[in-house]
């Protein structure tokens, strides 16, 4: 059955799903942001100073980044680009796919499943070799660290790739928080700012900016999904298009900065900055909110070095980053994301890194070392046998 999984770099067929964009605060379009000039606020790091720089240097260009690499060499054909547990796992009642997670309907719960596809520009590009892993469990160890903030959706656990869910009425805005200028899609900070746009999303942003600049304060850009991109709406919108109540978005998008800031901390502790991420909510049968789908994942958020941003900034260099971007960029130059019916396969060689920087965003964060994969039982065995155990265990 395994050769049924197995992964091509460019998808026959464009994915578009459905999405859930995001709210903003206290920034109303009478709040003005007051430009930093080229010289913004100093890095705090000495926040991070038992960290850095050293040991990520060392684990970004040591020994283990090799043995990595190695690891992902000998899995480039076995990712999990397709699950079909509706098929092999009783009681799974239906299966929505999406760009990155296939969903399955057990009649209580969701049984999300977080497959190795990557996606950008609202399409699939390519696919990871442990990523689907990587988001899983980075998406876990902030779901824990940060149930002070907000409640979340998770219940149980049953694989390295699969999370099963409290069902939520899901709010159909995402929350996008932003502390820097940059990006390069459609609908990025920097791409609308550079095109004129001073109003974004109910932030009055100055003149003057420049690409990577840090923000004088974060700020919330929600969006919603339409047909096949995501629309940037403001947060009146939002509460009379009848998208979410007033109450729901308040708390919310409080919940949303208040997340995004302690993301931010925990990140430069560790080394990095936390650039920019989405959020997704939703309601439970009690009425309570929780935190939904991923949180602080390198597929969500964009991450930067700390140590090296400063200096490459005043030198008009691009940050360190440890995100998709550099594989988004490489798609914009050698071919139209947004237009082109069949897009180019992604180079092997950016595959591998993407994959080992995802690896190495989970081992910095958590400090923990992230395990491999068994390969003795294909992954879609592996994955039925404990859902199917694990549903039988919540009956």
């Amino acid at each position: 059955m395994a050769h049924q999984y197995s992964q091509t770099l460019n998808p026959p067929k464009t994915l578009i799903i459905p999405k859930h964009p995001n709210p903003i605060p206290s920034f109303s379009s009478s709040k003005i942001l007051k430009p930093n000039s080229r010289s913004f606020p100093k890095l705090s790091v000495s926040a991070m100073a038992a960290q850095a720089p050293p040991p990520l240097d060392a684990l970004f260009n040591g020994a283990r980044k090799q043995e990595v690499l190695d690891a992902i060499g000998t899995s480039m054909s076995n990712c999990l680009s397709e699950t079909n547990l509706h098929l092999t796992v009783p009681g799974l009642q239906s299966k929505t796919r999406g760009k990155v997670r296939d969903v399955y309907d057990s009649g209580d719960y969701l049984v999300m499943v977080t497959t190795d596809r990557q996606s950008a520009f609202d399409r699939i590009l390519a696919s990871i070799p442990f990523k689907g892993q990587v988001l899983n469990e980075t998406s876990l160890w902030w779901f824990d660290k940060t149930r002070h903030i907000t409640s979340n959706a998770v219940v149980l656990v049953p694989d390295e790739n699969v999370t099963i869910a409290k069902k939520c009425s899901v709010f159909p805005v995402e929350f996008v928080v932003r502390g820097y200028v940059t990006g390069s899609t459609d609908t990025s900070l920097w791409t609308v700012y550079r095109n004129g746009v001073r109003n974004y999303c109910g932030n009055v942003l100055p003149d003057g900016l420049v690409k990577s600049q840090k923000l004088p304060a974060n700020i919330l850009t929600p969006t919603t999904k339409a047909a096949d991109h995501d629309v940037p709406v403001t947060p009146a919108e939002i509460i009379e298009s009848g998208l979410m109540s007033q109450a729901d978005y308040d708390e919310v998008s409080r919940k949303a900065l208040s997340l995004f800031e302690y993301g931010q901390r925990v990140a430069l502790e560790h080394g990095l900055i936390l650039v920019d991420t989405k959020y997704e909510f939703g309601k439970g049968q009690d009425g309570s909110i929780h935190l939904i789908d991923e949180v602080h994942t390198p597929d969500s958020s964009r991450y930067w070095i700390a140590h090296t941003y400063e200096e490459r900034f005043e030198n008009g260099l691009e940050p360190e980053n440890v995100d998709k971007e550099f594989l988004r960029l490489w798609f914009k130059d050698n071919c139209n994301p947004y237009e082109d019916e069949v897009l180019p396969d992604a180079p092997e060689e950016l595959v591998r890194e993407l994959s080992w920087r995802y690896i190495f965003l989970y081992e910095t964060i958590t400090k923990s070392k992230f395990k491999m994969p068994s390969t003795e039982e294909p992954i879609h065995d592996r994955i039925s046998r404990n859902v199917a155990q694990a549903l039988s265990s919540l009956k």
